[in-house]
């Protein structure tokens, strides 16, 4: 170990800490993608003779401790889909070794998965899910545009928004209880399209890890799940590319060395086209005194990375994303602009200590804002959002031994708000008026997890994170206990329980079902405290066969300090925001079950998930203001009782694959008027006004929701790469799902409202509005 350059409080306790140890050596370094250098997370390290093992951690590192002696072991390396590797190592003293996978078709390969199903059964983590690009490249989807957020949708435990949408509901939590982050950086709105598309571009995104439950220690700051998402590092052996061209978008993703095996790029952009398309419609139609323009609307993302390798132990990466949703309406008296978007930035320096040491030292930019900008002749108006981010953060890997695992480390974040931006005046001058609030804070972290081996069957995750935040001179504080642990009673079976603490600082200002690109993040202070939450798990996980995974999970979720609205709660341009919330609790509860294969030419999964969650003691912060049925607990929207997921996706031949989703859900919540009555002037008068009577919160459920999507990827295999064509088809059966409800007043003459504004319905009917009806698309992908 180098010392000089290890802080002295590491060296203490490493020192301390290696005196337990015995006569051993280490061999440690990463495991890479012999095609591209890419690193494998999670890729399983094993010495044959003892059993002992490990996998890469999230950035490709690896170390595994063998006794010391002047005898060979056999130390295989496997990951999915690869073939594995074996290498005869003499462990007379500590060693690098790095090592290169390569993909192939032999028989080898259907072990490799049974052995990562395996990896899965001995770990610690439990209400995880992955998903591969792969996957989500075959599965079909609306429009033909691939989306890793909404693939993730269909594995248990995951029910999402209204439909079409890539809103997210973990076990209970609100769409604002999931920290989304990408290259390590916050992603605070991962929509476009009004959340009908998520943010990523899957031909940038390496990796997709959601964490329903059982944290690791260095997460924090929501409190329902953790979505990781990695992108690619870029190929460092050659120059290659990917892209696509679909019904509404088109990409294209460039990448290669910069210098072979020590440094490459990757550029990957993205744009939708139906503005260049409609923007000729309105040209062509322009003459016409009837026709009314078609409003302009696009969204495009790009996605930047370039990596260093700046010696044997140092590697340096640079990241960026850029995206933005621009919806534009313009005539000869009236100008309507509205854009929204992210910015992301990372700068990432990984050094490796020693064989045992690994250091993760990383800063992040992330920025959300959003801008309406209107004008009337003589008149303007604007009005935004924004929340801004800096972060610096280092995270330790330390391998003491096979037995013990340390992580630690520390972070902060320095956060800008801008809530309710609003200026609006005349163009002379004679009329202006400004409004909105600036607000400052900063949160802090630090945690120590070990994963720690007792015997053959018993392993433990246990670790603690403190976190803070602070603002409007309120200092905020929380204790955030972890614990994981597996029971092993033999490869095939174990039993799993976790605990989790989690502290949010950060609240969305919402009234709306969907991810609005108009909600606005607003921080804790000395009024609104900080969210927190406590979840138990427990749960089997059984493999069959060696092809068959079967997983069945257990839960219960108390949330505290949930944020609400009083009734009739102004959200925009309000200068005193805080008189709008309503502070409460809620709980849920559930089981989530799921069985999946991963070899073979039949491939996919079955998921179940039976949920329950309420909310409710919810008290205005503003005495003088109303929040219906306040004592009482009640559904919220997105409580849905029952969900199943069937996914299958069948390599017919080399050139053809077959892919299909069934989804069920029971119906989401709404809160519709159960009656009316009105106000008369004058005795005997004509009614001049009808007032709609609710009953108990969301007490209406919506009609059950079911959708089935089919899709056929054909391969062509031309000298210069690989193409397809992929064909699928969206709601295959055409049922129209409810999006929301409405009511109807109905008359015996459906003119009479015309002739008589005050006319007495002679009843009401509630209808529904549904999006998507069956939506055919074909999508051309490329590889060279």
């Amino acid at each position: 170990m180098n010392h000089k350059t290890t802080p002295l409080p590491v060296i203490l306790l490493l020192c301390s800490l290696n005196v337990l140890l015995g006569q051993q050596v280490t061999i440690s370094g990463t495991v890479n993608d012999d095609s591209n250098g890419e690193t494998l997370i999670g890729a399983t390290i094993l010495e044959t003779t003892s059993g002992n093992g490990t996998s890469t951690n999230e950035y490709g590192f690896y170390s595994l401790a063998l006794p010391l002696g002047n005898d060979t072991l056999t130390v295989e390396y496997s990951y999915v889909g690869f073939q594995t590797r074996r290498l005869r190592i003499l462990p007379n003293k500590d060693r690098k070794v790095n090592v290169k996978l390569g993909t192939g078709i032999e028989l080898q390969e259907v072990v490799v998965k049974a052995n990562s199903y395996q990896e899965q059964i001995r770990s610690t983590e439990m209400s995880v899910e992955e998903i591969t690009t792969r996957e989500v490249k075959v599965i079909p989807a609306l429009l033909g545009e691939t989306d890793i957020l909404k693939t993730i949708q269909l594995k248990p435990g995951i029910p999402s928004g209204s439909e079409g949408t890539t809103g997210l509901y973990v076990r209970g939590g609100g769409g604002d209880q999931n920290l989304i982050v990408l290259d390590e950086a916050v992603v605070y709105n991962a929509n476009h399209l009004f959340g009908f598309f998520s943010t990523f571009n899957t031909d940038a995104i390496k990796d997709l890890k959601l964490y329903k439950g059982g944290f690791p220690a260095q997460y924090g700051g929501r409190l329902s799940s953790v979505i990781d998402v990695r992108m690619k590092e870029g190929n460092n052996q050659r120059f290659a590319g990917t892209g696509g061209i679909g019904l509404i978008t088109s990409r294209l993703t460039l990448e290669g060395p910069i210098q072979k095996d020590k440094s490459s790029f990757i550029v990957s952009g993205r744009r939708t086209y139906a503005d260049l398309i409609t923007r000729q419609i309105n040209k062509a139609n322009e003459d016409k005194e009837d026709y009314t323009p078609i409003p302009d609307y696009y969204f495009y993302d790009l996605n930047t990375k370039v990596n260093f390798t700046l010696g044997e132990k140092d590697h340096l990466y640079l990241s960026g994303y850029f995206g933005r949703d621009v919806f534009n309406f313009n005539s000869d008296f009236f100008d309507f602009n509205f854009y929204w978007g992210n910015v992301t930035g990372t700068a990432r320096w990984n050094h490796v200590f020693s064989p045992k040491l690994f250091a993760n030292t990383t800063y992040t930019y992330s920025k959300y804002n959003y801008n309406i900008e209107t004008k009337v002749t003589g008149f303007s108006f604007k009005i935004g959002s924004d929340v801004q981010d800096n972060n610096l953060k280092t995270d330790f890997y330390y391998a003491l031994n096979n037995r013990h695992t340390l992580r630690f480390g520390v972070n902060t974040t320095h956060h800008q708000f801008g809530v309710g931006r609003l200026k609006a005046g005349s163009d002379d001058g004679e009329i202006s008026f400004s409004g909105g609030n600036d607000y400052t804070g900063a949160s802090f972290g630090a945690y120590l997890a070990d994963e720690a081996a007792f015997g053959v069957h018993w392993k433990v995750n246990y670790g603690l994170r403190l976190s803070g935040f602070t603002n409007d001179n309120k200092f905020y504080a929380g204790v955030e206990p972890r614990l994981a642990t597996v029971y092993n009673v033999n490869p095939d079976l174990s039993f799993k329980a976790s605990y989790a603490r989690m502290y949010q600082y950060l609240h969305l200002v919402t009234t709306s079902g969907i991810a609005l690109p108009t909600d606005v993040w607003y921080p804790s202070t000395s009024k609104i405290r900080p969210q927190y939450s406590d979840q138990i798990a427990i749960g089997v996980e059984k493999v069959l066969g060696g092809k068959y995974l079967i997983t069945n999970e257990y839960y219960v979720k108390w949330l505290n300090n949930q944020v609400d609205f009083v009734d009739g709660a102004r959200l925009f341009a309000n200068n005193d925001l805080e008189s709008e919330f309503a502070i409460g609790r809620g709980y849920g509860y559930g089981l989530e079950l799921s069985i999946e294969k991963q070899e073979g030419k039949l491939k996919g999964w079955i998921g179940y998930t039976l949920a329950l969650v309420k909310r409710g003691k919810f008290e205005p912060l503003d005495a003088s203001r109303n929040f219906s049925d306040a004592g009482n607990y009640f559904f919220p929207r997105y409580d849905r009782r029952h969900d199943v997921s069937v996914v299958a996706m069948y390599d017919l031949s080399k050139r053809i694959t077959l892919s299909a989703t069934v989804v069920y859900g029971s119906g989401d919540r709404t809160w519709m008027p159960v009656g009316r009555f009105t106000f008369q002037e004058v005795y005997g008068g004509d009614p001049q006004e009808f007032v709609p009577v609710f009953g108990e919160r969301n007490a209406i459920r919506l009609p059950y929701f079911f959708r089935s999507d089919a899709a056929i990827v054909y391969r062509f295999f031309p000298k210069w790469g690989e193409s397809d064509l992929t064909f699928s088809v969206f709601n295959l059966t055409n049922r129209r799902n409810a999006f929301f409800l409405y009511i109807e007043p109905q008359y015996e003459n459906k003119d009479e409202p015309l002739e008589n504004p005050i006319a007495i319905p002679t009843g009401l009917k509630l209808k529904q509005v549904s999006l998507f009806p069956i939506i055919g698309s074909i999508t051309f992908n490329f590889k060279f």
